[in-house]
């Protein structure tokens, strides 16, 4: 793990503002996570925080590997990025029948990590990405609405080949930002952190998730389903791993100085 480390610090570009991104700012607070902590009951506090208004496109991370050769298709090592890497686009620098205003996918967290990196940026936590999640056109916290939850779980019902749609096209939440639903899965940066155990004697309760060995997810509550689907689906993903519906949008922390 050390070696993948230093090999990753080795093809991080030096942090700088690219052009193209557009950036919603977040106030933080209090908020009641799915994720049982043991010394918090689920209750974080979230620092006021900058994410991406929509997920990462095409035509942007063609931008990043047009300037960072090392992160193209063919090139990044195996450790960083599995075969599958990019394997929608038409070349290393040829988005083919990619349209440029689709989320990339196909990118590993190393490869999206980078991105961000490349963007004076990082991927968000989990916990910034539920807090941001939970939103809706009008309310920072729409989970409990019986109505918002039926909508979000609509798209786990559609068939996963019937295509990406370009960002942007939901609607826009009360902080400014989009497709946080309904369009792609998101890489997090903690996502390791979210194990689910194999063996039923550890988990007790076959409805419950471990969470760093310190939180549990729990499906009493029937509109946390949405947030499972997410925290299984990453906690069984590698690093290096790919998928044809995974992308990533980039978060950054605000400084004493922007405010």
């Amino acid at each position: 793990m050390k070696t993948a480390c230093v090999l990753l610090l080795a093809l991080l570009p030096l942090p700088g503002v690219a052009a193209g991104q557009d950036w919603a700012r977040l106030p933080g607070g209090e908020f009641t996570s799915v994720l049982r902590y043991e010394d918090t009951n689920g209750v974080l506090k979230v620092a006021p925080f900058e994410l991406q208004r929509r997920p990462v496109t095409n035509a942007q991370f063609l931008d990043f590997v047009r300037d960072h050769p090392d992160w193209r298709r063919g090139q990044a090592p195996e450790l960083f990025a599995e075969a599958r890497y990019l394997q929608h686009w038409a070349g290393p620098t040829d988005l083919g029948d990619a349209g440029p205003a689709q989320p990339v996918v196909q990118v590993s967290w190393f490869a999206a990590q980078a991105y961000c990196e490349a963007q004076g940026a990082r991927l968000p936590t989990w916990t910034e990405w539920e807090f941001a999640a939970a939103a809706d056109e009008t309310r920072a916290d729409a989970r409990k609405d019986p109505a918002w939850r039926e909508r979000i779980l609509a798209w786990y019902s559609r068939p996963s080949n019937r295509g990406l749609a370009d960002v942007g096209q939901g609607p826009t939440d009360i902080n400014g930002v989009q497709d946080l639903h309904g369009l792609v899965w998101e890489w997090v940066d903690d996502y390791a952190a979210m194990l689910v155990s194999p063996d039923n004697r550890d988990q007790g309760d076959p409805d419950r998730l471990q969470f760093c060995g310190a939180g549990a997810l729990s499906m009493d509550d029937r509109e946390n389903y949405a947030v499972l689907m997410r925290v299984a689906m990453l906690s069984a993903l590698q690093a290096e791993d790919t998928t044809g519906n995974l992308g990533f949008r980039c978060a950054r922390d605000i400084k004493e100085s922007t405010r």
